[in-house]
C-alpha cells in the first residue's frame, strides 16, 4: 500500500484551523478514498468523523481525570473470566446510564475484593464518555475533606462541589463508624442529592447493617431510607478479583492456574 504523503499546504491548513491531529489518519483515509473511489462529501465526513471521535476521548479522559477515576477501571478493562457472579441483566440497564436520567441511585454490595469499586468507576467511566459529570472517591475521605473545609470556612464550597455533579461515587460507605459530624454530613448530602442527582454507593455490608455504624439514629435512618429503599442493588459474589490483578498477570483476561 502506497500512502500518499500530505502536501505542505495542506498541512499548514489543518494546523491554522488546529485541525493538526487530522495529520496523524489522513494518509491512511486518503488511500482508502482513492481505493473505494469515495465522492469528496463522504471523504469530508470520515476524516471529520476521526476528529470527532478523538476530541469526544479527550474529551472523556479530561473529565475522568477530574472526577478522580482510575484510568484502568473501565468496562473494557473488566475481567470477564474472573469468578465473581452478579445479575447481569441488571448491571445491562445501569451500563445504559438510564439510572442517571431518571436520578436513581445504585448501591453495589459484596465481600472485600470482589471487583465493587471496578464496576462503580466503570459506569464513572460511561458517564464521562456521555459527557456527565462525575466524581469519586473513598468515604472516609470525602467525610475527611468536609471536616477540613469546616476550618477554613470552605465547608459550602466544598459541600455544593459534591452535590452539583451528575454522578457522586462514594466508595466504601459505611466501612468505619461515624460520628455525628461525618453522619450529618451523609445526611446532607444523600438529602440534598436524592431524586436531583444520581448516587453510586459500594458497600461491604448491606444496608441494614449502615445504621449501626452512624453516630445520629435519626439522621442515619433518615439518610440511609431515602438511599436504598429505591436504588438498583447490584450483589458481587465470588472469589477476590484482586488477585487477578497481582504482579506478573500479562493481562486481566489470562486463565487462572489449574488448581
Amino acid at each position: 500500500m502506497t500512502v500518499t504523503p500530505v502536501p505542505p499546504e495542506l498541512r499548514g491548513l489543518l494546523r491554522r484551523l488546529k485541525l493538526g491531529p487530522v495529520l496523524d489518519t489522513l494518509p491512511e483515509r486518503l488511500v482508502l478514498a482513492r481505493g473505494r473511489s469515495m465522492p469528496h462529501a463522504e471523504f469530508l465526513e470520515l476524516v471529520l468523523a476521526d476528529e470527532v471521535a478523538r476530541r469526544d476521548r479527550t474529551s472523556a479522559a479530561r473529565r475522568a481525570a477530574a472526577a478522580g477515576l482510575d484510568p484502568t477501571m473501565t468496562l473494557e478493562r473488566w475481567d470477564e473470566s474472573a469468578a465473581v457472579s452478579f445479575d447481569r441483566a441488571l448491571w445491562a440497564e445501569l451500563t445504559s446510564l438510564r439510572f442517571c436520567d431518571e436520578a436513581a441511585d445504585v448501591i453495589v454490595m459484596g465481600p472485600v475484593g470482589v471487583g465493587k469499586t471496578h464496576l462503580a468507576s466503570a459506569l464513572g467511566h460511561i458517564a464521562c464518555r456521555r459527557r456527565r459529570s462525575v466524581l469519586v472517591g473513598r468515604t472516609d475521605r470525602i467525610l475527611k475533606r468536609l471536616r477540613a473545609a469546616r476550618l477554613d470556612a470552605s465547608y459550602d464550597a466544598e459541600l455544593r462541589r459534591l452535590l452539583r455533579v451528575d454522578l457522586l461515587i462514594l466508595d466504601d460507605f459505611a466501612l468505619t463508624a461515624l460520628d455525628a459530624t461525618e453522619t450529618a454530613d451523609i445526611y446532607e448530602l444523600v438529602v440534598e442529592r436524592h431524586r436531583r442527582a444520581s448516587t453510586i454507593v459500594t458497600s461491604n455490608r448491606d444496608p441494614s447493617e449502615w445504621l449501626a455504624a452512624m453516630a445520629d439514629p435519626l439522621l442515619a435512618q433518615s439518610a440511609i431510607d431515602r438511599l436504598a429503599s429505591g436504588a438498583h442493588a447490584l450483589v458481587v459474589e465470588g472469589e477476590s478479583y484482586r488477585r487477578r490483578m497481582r504482579p506478573g498477570r500479562t493481562q486481566l483476561s489470562e486463565p487462572a492456574p489449574a488448581g
